[in-house]
């Protein structure tokens, strides 16, 4: 085999590897062609073997979903309209760190390992086309709130021993909500921004911001946001027409965490008789 040759092979290698991350699963299944390799799910049902935790499903046990007793309520297929649902009420469990439930992906660079995650430096884009499916409405009259996406900051093992923190959260640097029909986007703005290294990495020294709407109303819809991280900038897109971009101090000192994408339903009501169903047609995340 010549060198020339050689080189060639191992650059289509390493372009097969990146594409089969970013993109759907190219499979003859007749369901939803989502690739979960690279992603793990929370559950608002209990762990029957650690009662005060959620049932989570990381891979491989999260490709049999559809099958799982323990969460096919939560997570199943619409075979119809070949989507992930995505269901989830005040179940009266919670992640640690949270007091609401959750349907919810979480991102895994490298396949089943949460400890690696990436920094703005590095960057990466998130797009998913959604649809809500149903949901309660509240006392007010207004539909119950979902987070549908999320930036999930985390603390290196390093900067967790240094501020003598239990564990590795960090804040949410991006929170999508669908809101009573329309789309918003919050970030998170530190509280002092003269704060040094070590004040800012606990959760609490970063407050959300006043948050933005985007001008069209997607209601029950299918829509598509994309997301897009680069070093000191975040960007939102909205059915390839409105963008929200984020550039300022905040974002620029962001890139001190590590990161991971979420996607799915974070449901943000404790009402009793509240619930809501997101869907999820296609996901793609590269990097």
């Amino acid at each position: 085999m010549s060198a020339k040759f050689s080189k060639i092979v191992l650059f289509v290698s390493v372009a097969l590897v990146t594409v089969g991350y970013s993109q759907e699963t190219k499979s003859k299944k007749k369901g939803p062609k989502i690739d979960l390799t690279h992603w793990s799910v929370t559950t608002p049902a209990i762990d029957p073997d650690k009662p005060s935790k959620t049932l989570d499903l990381d891979y491989p046990e999260i490709l049999d979903f559809a099958t799982n007793e323990g969460v096919k309520k939560y997570m199943y297929e619409d075979a119809k309209d070949k989507s992930i649902v995505f269901y989830a009420y005040p179940s009266g469990t919670s992640t640690a760190n949270s007091s609401f439930s959750r349907s919810e992906l979480r991102e895994t660079m490298e396949v089943g390992n949460k400890n690696a995650n990436w920094t703005f430096a590095q960057g990466g884009t998130m797009k998913a086309t959604y649809a809500i499916d149903k949901v309660s409405k509240e006392p007010d009259g207004k539909y119950s709130r979902m987070i549908i996406a999320q930036i999930h900051g985390r603390l290196s093992n390093e900067q967790r021993d240094l501020i003598g923190q239990k564990d590795n959260n960090a804040a949410p640097i991006l929170k999508i909500y669908w809101d009573n029909g329309k789309i918003r986007v919050k970030t998170k703005v530190l509280k002092n921004a003269k704060a040094s290294l070590i004040e800012m990495l606990p959760a609490d020294a970063w407050i959300d911001d006043e948050g933005r709407n985007f001008k069209e109303k997607v209601d029950f819809n299918r829509f598509t946001l994309e997301v897009k991280v680069s070093d000191g900038r975040l960007e939102v897109i909205l059915n390839n027409s409105e963008s929200f971009v984020y550039d300022d101090i905040n974002i620029k000192k962001w890139n001190v965490f590590e990161n991971y994408f979420k996607a799915g339903n974070y449901f943000q009501s404790k009402n009793p008789n509240s619930f809501g169903a997101v869907k999820i047609y296609a996901l793609e995340v590269t990097h």
